[in-house]
């Protein structure tokens, strides 16, 4: 820590914080001999981390996080995002109770650590936070899409209170929390949130930027445009582009069968992505200075009121999603909802909107946040260089303004960038795969959605897995998926319309469908497959086996979705209905599908009626896997309060059920 006649005098506190701490920390990366976490505060902070054994009064590990194991990205004139990754003087022992503190210096002696600046990350009776460095995977939490304006809880928080429970006993502590996707709606974003973001950018002075043919020139004439609330989707130059950008960009397109998009809040600069991450994250930003209600018409406001009733409800369980984060070593994925939705769809979307300067940015900006937010944190050590260009981007501000050309340059750098992939090296190994950014695009029908993933990329997602006895495998998207909304998306593609049907599986292209299944079923690949997804908005369990062939792979397919989204509960009822009536085991389609050499059978949700295999209700999944990798519990943590495990026996349909109200008395008790 720096002496006294090194420290500078403190700026005061913008209103309504009591701590420079703005968000986390989030624990990241976690290895024997290293430590990753991230947090943001007000002003660079010198730091001195501290690890404790299970119970211990004194730490067996202190040492000041040096300048080069802490890089920080000034973001704004009060933000500071600090990007820590500390070679560790000692191991970390495996599969016990450790505490960590990081003292921020503040003149005294021992400086102030988390239980002072940070109470929220703290479970009752600790005296800091805690985690467990598996030997063997255990137990996993994951999810993905959680959309903060949705009705339903928040399955982070539903998560928190799971491990309240547990957060003493370290043999029932989660080894890892995955979020496979959706971590953040930057592309659907309710008016009151969105007005928030304004506030955080203003207290906190995030940095604007100018922005190219539009008709705003900048961030500050963005905030002030009439269309900045509830009408970003006319922002957009009158240009040939202009139609096909509406469509495919700011949403506006009506998806029969699915949903509506509603993008007219949609971010646009890279601060609002950036205070909307610190408002997912944290509820230190939440008590910043609030703007007043702006000024809407009648429909519109009215709008806005009824979102301000689901935003208050997201602020109050926001701090349970931190202090999650802060207990267990997190590991994320984008999806596209983190950037766009339908993002990267086709070789068609792809030249539309990285043909267009306006656009090209607004996709860029959300994959420079995703960088500093999140895709760090998985790979400190690929990325390094990738955070010195974001330092160099910040470091060249003038005026509260982004340089506009390096901005520009640093963003093509991050669309042709190759590495958001990562591999966690743990028994069984996790392997986190890019099904966006490395895709297999047709170069014949350019509206054709385009494979998740190329063939180089699966190649190397192939060698990761040779020779490995299981696998944990994330695919935000689920491999095996729902036959009846599969064939749905498939009918609207042949009529050129894949837009709106969300038509983005890995059985959309024939290529991409291939490899991953002959991956899959190779001898020399894991006996033991687990695959976790999320995207579709519901959960489910598939075990995948070849037919005619004996000794294996065994394939989960574990799916969940989402931490706060839900199917329109009807439709799905129908459509499970449906695809159990059309793709029944005797059913010739079966067949006409590319998984037709291997045999998908379905778990099945408690509380729901015989024979369904869906479950709409918002939560966090839970696995837990043997020594084998092979999981022996499955189940979502719903947001509600109760838990829902999956079985390969079907219930058997109580008589009580047969009635309306009974049958609803059990749906209700599971969401």
């Amino acid at each position: 820590m720096p002496s006294d006649q090194e420290r500078q005098p403190h700026a005061p506190l913008p209103a309504g914080l009591d701590s420079e701490v703005l968000a986390g920390p989030i624990l990241r990366r976690v290895k024997a001999d290293r430590l990753a976490c991230w947090l943001v505060s007000v002003r660079p902070l010198s730091l001195r981390l501290e690890l404790y054994g299970d119970d211990a009064p004194a730490p067996f590990l202190a040492q000041d996080v040096s300048a080069e194991a802490c890089r920080v990205i000034p973001v704004g004139e009060r933000a500071f995002i600090h990007c820590i990754d500390v070679a560790l003087d000692a191991a970390i022992p495996l599969d016990t109770l450790i505490g960590y503190d990081l003292r921020i210096d503040d003149g005294a002696s021992a400086g102030q650590g988390i239980a002072d600046w940070a109470p929220h990350l703290l479970y009752p009776g600790q005296s800091r936070p805690a985690f467990v460095l598996r030997r063997q995977l255990g137990q996993l939490l994951h999810g993905s899409c959680r959309r903060p304006h949705h009705t339903s809880g928040d399955g982070m928080a539903r998560a928190d209170s799971w491990l309240a429970e547990r957060a003493t006993d370290a043999a029932a502590r989660p080894s890892l929390l995955l979020l496979t996707g959706d971590q953040i709606y930057a592309d659907d974003v309710a008016g009151p949130m969105l007005r928030t973001i304004h506030g955080v950018m203003d207290q906190l002075g995030l940095y604007g930027e100018t922005l190219a043919e539009s008709r705003i020139r900048d961030s500050k004439e963005l905030r002030s445009d009439r269309d900045t609330y509830y009408g970003r989707e006319h922002l957009l130059p009158e240009t040939h582009y202009n139609e096909a950008l509406t469509e495919r960009f700011f949403g506006g397109v009506r998806k029969p069968v699915f949903s509506t998009a509603n993008a007219r809040n949609h971010t646009v600069t890279l601060a609002e992505v950036l205070a909307m991450y610190l408002l997912a994250w944290s509820p230190q930003p939440w008590r910043l200075e609030r703007l007043p209600e702006p000024d809407l018409d009648d429909d519109t406001r009215a709008t806005y009121r009824a979102e301000q009733a689901q935003i208050d409800a997201f602020e109050r369980q926001v701090g349970q999603a931190a202090r999650l984060m802060a207990q267990v070593p997190t590991y994320m994925i984008f999806d596209d909802h983190d950037v766009t939705d339908d993002w990267n769809l086709s070789a068609l979307w792809e030249e539309t909107v990285y043909g267009h300067p306006f656009s090209r940015r607004i996709v860029g900006n959300a994959l420079v946040a995703y960088l500093l937010c999140q895709g760090w944190g998985n790979t400190p050590e690929r990325l390094h260089d990738l955070l010195d260009s974001a330092g160099d981007l910040f470091g060249g501000v003038e005026g509260g303004l982004l340089p506009r050309q390096r901005q520009d340059e640093f963003i093509t750098r991050l669309l042709r960038f190759e590495g958001w992939e990562y591999v966690v090296d743990t028994q069984p190994k996790v392997i986190v795969l890019d099904t966006r950014t490395r895709r297999w695009r047709s170069e014949v029908r350019r509206r054709k959605p385009s494979g998740l993933m190329d063939w180089e990329a699966l190649t190397e997602f192939q060698q990761a897995i040779l020779h490995e006895p299981a696998a944990v495998i994330v695919s935000p998207t689920p491999v095996f998926g729902v036959k009846l909304i599969e064939g749905i998306q498939a009918l609207f593609t042949w009529f050129g319309k894949p837009l709106l049907v969300d038509a983005e599986n890995w059985m959309a292209h024939r290529g991409a469908a291939s490899v991953i299944l002959n991956i899959l079923g190779h001898a020399r690949t894991p006996q033991n497959f687990v695959i976790l997804s999320g995207d579709v908005h519901y959960s489910f369990v598939y075990d995948v086996h070849l037919r005619r062939r004996r000794g294996g792979p065994d394939i989960w397919q574990i799916t969940s979705s989402g931490i706060k989204n839900e199917f329109p509960d009807r439709l799905l009822s129908l459509l499970d209905r449906l695809n159990r009536w059309l793709y029944a085991p005797w059913s010739p389609l079966n067949w006409f599908t590319k998984r037709r050499r291997m045999r998908v059978s379905p778990w099945y949700p408690e509380n729901r009626d015989a024979g369904e295999r869906l479950w709409n209700a918002a939560g966090m999944g839970f696995v837990q896997l043997d020594r084998q990798g092979r999981p022996t519990r499955i189940a979502q943590l719903n947001a509600s309060g109760s838990e829902t495990d999956f079985r390969r026996e079907a219930p058997v349909r109580r008589e009580a059920e047969s009635s309306g109200d009974a049958r609803r008395s059990v749906h209700g008790g599971g969401r």
